[in-house]
C-alpha cells in the first residue's frame, strides 16, 4: 500500500480519545486520512487531537454521546460541514458491564444496547447517506471475540456485539452498489487503558493469558493496522464479514 493511500478522505472515528480508536485515528491520519474524532472525555479528546495536529494531520475533536440522536444528527452535520465529506466510518465506541444476565438492571441493559447497538446504528444512520455517491466508502465496526462466542458475565454484552455483526452483514448488502463496505473486527484480548486493571491483576492477567493461545495481549496498534488495510483498495472485496484478530482465542 502507498504510504499516503487515503490522502484527500475524510475519516470518522467514533469513541477516538483513547485505546483502539485512537490508535486507528492515527494510523488513518498517518495514511493521509482527514480525522474527526468522537468521545464524551473531553480531556481524553484533546489528547488525541494534539497528537493527530503534532503529527501534521488534518483533524477536528467532537464532543458527542452517540447514544443521543440528536447529537449524532449534528455531528454529521459539523463533520461535513468541517470537511465537506465522508468516506469512512470507524464505530468503535462502546462499553462493557460485567455481570450475570438475571442481575442486570434495566438501567445497565440500556446503558450497554444503547451504546453497542443504537449508537453504532444511529452512526450509519446520519453519516450513510454523505458517503454515498463517492465511488468508495469504508464502514468499520468494532465488535468483540464474543460476538462469536460468549462466558459467564458476558452475556449482555456478547448480545450486543453478535447484533454489531448482524448489522454489518445487512449493511453491507445494502450499500454493496454505493460501493460502500462494511466490515467488523473482533478484537480478543487487547492491552488498553480499559484492560489495564486486569492486567494488573497477577490472577486474572493469567487466567486470561491461559486462554489465549499466542499467550500474550494483542497491541491496539494491531487492530488499527487491520482497519487501515480494510481502507485499502486492496480490501474492496471484502465486505459483511468479521474479521478477528484474537491470538487464536476463537480457534479452540
Amino acid at each position: 500500500m502507498n504510504g499516503r493511500f487515503l490522502e484527500g478522505r475524510v475519516a470518522v472515528v467514533t469513541g477516538g480519545n483513547r485505546g483502539i480508536g485512537r490508535a486507528t485515528a492515527l494510523a488513518l491520519a498517518g495514511a493521509g486520512a482527514k480525522v474527526a474524532i468522537t468521545g464524551r472525555n473531553q480531556e481524553k479528546i484533546a489528547e488525541t487531537l494534539a497528537l493527530l495536529t503534532a503529527a501534521g494531520a488534518d483533524a477536528a475533536a467532537f464532543t458527542c454521546d452517540m447514544r443521543d440522536e440528536a447529537q449524532v444528527r449534528k455531528l454529521a452535520e459539523d463533520v461535513v460541514a468541517r470537511f465537506g465529506a465522508v468516506h469512512i466510518l470507524v464505530n468503535n465506541a462502546g462499553t462493557a458491564i460485567r455481570k450475570n444476565i438475571i442481575d442486570f438492571t434495566m438501567e445497565e441493559w440500556r446503558a450497554l444496547t444503547d451504546t453497542n447497538i443504537t449508537g453504532v446504528w444511529l452512526a450509519c444512520k446520519y453519516f450513510v447517506p454523505h458517503m454515498k455517491g463517492r465511488g468508495y466508502g469504508r464502514i468499520i465496526n468494532l465488535t468483540s471475540i464474543m460476538a462469536h462466542v460468549s462466558s459467564t458475565g458476558r452475556g449482555v454484552y456478547s448480545a450486543t456485539k453478535h447484533a454489531v455483526a448482524g448489522l454489518t452483514k445487512a449493511l453491507a448488502l445494502e450499500l454493496v452498489d454505493d460501493k460502500i463496505t462494511c466490515v467488523a473486527i473482533s478484537p480478543g484480548f487487547i492491552a488498553t487503558d480499559l484492560t489495564a486493571p486486569l492486567r494488573a491483576d497477577p490472577v486474572k492477567n493469567q487466567a486470561l493469558m491461559d486462554q489465549t493461545p499466542m499467550k500474550r495481549w494483542g497491541e491496539a496498534g494491531e487492530i488499527a493496522s487491520l482497519a487501515l488495510y480494510i481502507c485499502s483498495d486492496q480490501a474492496a472485496f471484502m465486505t459483511g464479514n468479521d474479521v478477528l484478530m484474537d491470538g487464536g482465542f476463537c480457534a479452540q
